[in-house]
């Protein structure tokens, strides 16, 4: 039993023949406790190194960024269940200037393995506003938009619906950041109440495909739970009458919602939705980090696209497109699905251009 550092399968076998079930019972107690030990230190370890990487991306110098991408390009670090560059690129962003990143990051060589490092930053920097047609390091490497990442789906300018895009503010020590839920007093369409007990005799038509792209923002960033549907009307309805609709529809969301529980819901501007979107997957749940930026960006885009009903294979510039035919809805309610936590709940709905087609996304950051 001293020698626990090579225990070799003969061993266990031999023992186990002689019938020492009492020595089987102790090797494997000795394992477990090295085990739960060499666990607990590459955690540990993990933590340090994710605040020397941290430290390193929040200091504004261009012998920081030398350093940093060394660290990265020859040890290619992991910290967590989140990949690690797209968090890089975020903390670069936010707290280097553009010169020094251009000179030092897109202009450097010999990095080989930092791909996702460039293509992030890029990103990173359009949804901030900066314009990278005036940096040549930025404007012309191919590595910044190569043909094969999901990311090159993704517009090179910033849109105007992306202008209000929200970013935590992080320092070496902590964060703030928040994802702004809130149904707002601005744009309301309130149903009268008491509102009708009857329940529509609509479908759920979502595909898993659509599904998918609908909730892909709430996904990315890890909320406690989400649904999506999609209704196909008989006939075209006004915007005015979706409202009375929704709370009637067959949706877990409003399960067992009263004529008189609230129920309470905004037209909202197709750049509030986007917003809403990106802060979920970009800033993630209460237990979470989101995706950051760059993912953020793309994830959002993917449930516009769902929500609005763009078909598969859309480009960027389709979606927006079709996004901006449609008409948004913010809506809040008082059911068991929704527990009412102040920037935990919300649910999102879309007229599709037509009026033939409503789709739902429902989200609640609390299990």
């Amino acid at each position: 039993m001293s020698d626990l550092g090579r225990p070799t399968w003969s061993q266990a076998e031999q023992r186990a023949a002689q019938g020492d079930a009492a020595y089987m019972r102790e090797l494997g107690e000795q394992l477990a406790d090295r085990h739960a030990e060499a666990v607990r230190q590459v955690q540990e370890c993990e933590r340090q190194l994710a605040h020397v990487v941290r430290v390193l991306a929040l200091t504004p110098s261009r012998d920081s960024l030398g350093h940093l991408l060394q660290l990265l390009d020859e040890k290619r670090p992991s910290t967590g269940h989140r990949p690690l560059l797209p968090l890089v690129a975020s903390l670069l962003a936010e707290h280097h200037q553009v010169t020094d990143l251009a000179a030092s990051v897109f202009d450097r060589r010999g990095l080989d393995h930092l791909d996702e490092l460039y293509v992030c930053l890029f990103h990173e920097l359009v949804l901030r506003g900066v314009e990278t047609d005036t940096f040549p390091a930025l404007r012309s490497s191919p590595r910044v938009r190569p043909p094969w990442h999901p990311l090159s789906w993704l517009p090179a300018h910033r849109r105007d619906v992306e202008s209000g895009a929200d970013f935590p503010s992080r320092s070496i020590n902590g964060s703030f950041y928040g994802v702004p839920s809130q149904l707002p007093v601005e744009g309301r369409v309130d149903p009268p109440t008491p509102r009708t007990s009857e329940r529509s005799a609509l479908r759920d038509r979502a595909t898993t495909d659509v599904q998918e792209s609908i909730v892909a923002a709430v996904k990315a960033g890890e909320w406690g739970d989400h649904g999506a549907w999609v209704f196909m009307l008989d006939e075209a309805i006004a915007p005015e009458r979706v409202p009375a609709l929704l709370p009637t529809l067959p949706m877990p969301c409003v399960d067992g919602l009263a004529p008189t529980d609230r129920f309470e819901i905004a037209v909202r501007p197709l750049d509030e939705i986007w917003r809403l979107l990106f802060a979920t997957a970009s800033m993630g749940g209460m237990f979470d980090s989101g995706v950051h930026g760059a993912y953020g960006r793309l994830w959002a885009w993917r449930s516009i696209a769902g929500l609005s009903g763009a078909p598969a294979g859309a480009s960027a510039e389709e979606v927006e497109h079709r996004a901006r035919q449609s008409t948004w809805f913010h809506f809040e309610a008082d059911t068991d699905w929704f527990h009412g936590d102040i920037d935990s709940d919300y649910g999102i709905a879309a007229l599709s251009p037509d009026r033939r087609r409503i789709a739902v996304l429902a989200a609640t950051d609390t299990d």
